[in-house]
């Protein structure tokens, strides 16, 4: 009986840890004005709050442009401003969207990583995309 459970513990100590997605940590956006902590939330999706803001008088900022009246008083920092992104593959992640706080506008968007370690963030509206590269923070 000893031996069985030696050998259970030495089994469960040998089994590897899941590794997090290249995908999941801080990210500057290609300004260097602020960091997102992409982690993963509700449902097995990945999802981003703002976490630094370069400048300190935007860190007090507050959702001005935001189209519906009720959340203009919300803060930026700590703002989820990506969130649904469902997994398509290693460092590949699709079906999510994205909130712009400069514009209060929200897009499809896609996050890869690139061959270079740093993160293509695809945002789009209809069949228009544009992609940003942002490196980690």
């Amino acid at each position: 009986m000893r031996n069985l459970v030696l050998a259970a513990v030495l089994a469960l100590a040998a089994t590897p840890a899941f590794a997090a997605d290249p995908v999941e940590g801080e990210w500057m956006n290609p300004s260097g004005s602020g960091k997102v902590r992409l982690a993963p939330c509700a449902g097995g999706r990945l999802c981003g709050n703002i976490v630094w803001l370069r400048n300190p008088a935007d860190a007090k900022a507050t959702d001005r442009a935001n189209p519906d009246p009720n959340l203009r008083t919300r803060p930026i920092m700590g703002l989820l401003m990506m969130w649904g992104f469902k997994p398509a593959g290693p460092g590949k992640w699709t079906g999510g969207r994205i909130y712009d706080p400069n514009t209060g506008k929200t897009y499809d968007s896609k996050l890869t990583i690139n061959a270079n370690g740093t993160l293509k963030v695809e945002g789009c509206i209809l069949m228009v995309c544009q992609a940003q590269t942002w490196r980690r923070g």
